[in-house]
């Protein structure tokens, strides 16, 4: 397996102790991923999309494949979902939906080429035992909607609707917080914030934590942040540019790109454990790490 881990080897069972002496505790995480058999960029849907450059299928399944096999070898569940021919986006899993306790708000996607997306994912959702929502609202799921806490929040300006942001607070009862993207290249809220503490409070953290990009926000998006989250990494544009906040964190371990260096380097100083995964293949459909993860909260029965 080609993962490059650049700090000391994680347990995968508890807990590690940093050098900062800030303790990080792993949490065991349950993700749905879709192996991208068909993955091709033959549209443009965003600015990272440009059809007359050439795409390697069978380059995007080895290093979707080091995703893989990295999240099992941490230890966690990792199911999956049938590719569609025809629906090359769908490895991009964190579009489809989004989880809490068992209920799966379901996605309704903005342009046409990936509408075929959203019914496909709720159907995975309700034969696997979830509690299914079908969304009236233009939203891409986690894609725009991150889970910090008890606090759930939500990104509009490029894909997802600010209607959604209501829908989603009918849905799950959880204070909801628009935060409004103005940089097309992060189109999507998991390109510009990465959560860093999927648990808060008994067994895990007493406050979860972020990452983000402050760029990517408008005025208004920035004032929100910095008030909620005084202790977050600010990231840098060059950093973000490579998509090293799209990425996945089970508390210890931080899943990032190879080529986000400074914030391999924050992330080490705060005690996490950066395990860099390069994903530039899929990086050419304008999606990372965290594109391609959705987490699935509360077990199906």
């Amino acid at each position: 397996m080609s993962t490059q881990n650049t700090a000391p080897a994680a347990s995968t069972s508890s807990a590690t102790v940093a050098s900062t002496s800030t303790r990080r505790i792993q949490q065991h995480r349950t993700y749905l991923m879709c192996r991208p058999e068909h993955f091709t960029v033959s549209y443009t849907i965003n600015p990272w999309m440009e059809p007359a450059n050439p795409t390697d299928t069978a380059r995007a399944i080895q290093q979707w494949q080091t995703l893989y096999d990295t999240y099992i070898a941490l230890g966690h569940d990792v199911h999956l979902i049938d590719p569609i021919e025809g629906l090359p986006d769908m490895v991009y899993t964190a579009n489809g939906g989004f989880i809490i306790d068992g209920v799966a708000y379901g996605a309704k996607f903005r342009f046409q080429e990936r509408v075929p997306e959203g019914p496909a994912f709720m159907a995975w959702f309700g034969e696997s035992g979830f509690d299914v929502v079908d969304p009236l609202e233009v939203n891409e799921g986690e894609g725009d909607f991150l889970l910090v806490g008890d606090t759930i929040l939500a990104g509009t300006g490029f894909r997802s609707t600010g209607d959604s942001h209501r829908e989603l607070s009918e849905v799950f009862g959880k204070e909801v917080v628009s935060l409004n993207l103005v940089d097309p290249r992060f189109y999507h809220l998991d390109t510009a914030i990465s959560v860093l503490d999927p648990v808060e409070g008994p067994d895990g953290v007493e406050k979860a934590n972020i990452a983000y990009l402050p760029g990517a926000f408008d005025a208004r998006g920035q004032q929100i942040l910095a008030e909620r989250y005084p202790d977050a990494i600010l990231v840098s544009d060059e950093d973000g540019a490579v998509f090293g906040l799209n990425s996945a964190s089970d508390g210890l371990n931080v899943l990032i790109s190879p080529r986000a260096k400074g914030f391999e380097a924050q992330l080490r100083e705060r005690g996490y454990n950066p395990v860099l995964i390069d994903l530039s293949e899929l990086l050419l459909g304008g999606g990372g790490i965290k594109c391609c993860t959705l987490e699935l909260r509360g077990a199906s029965r």
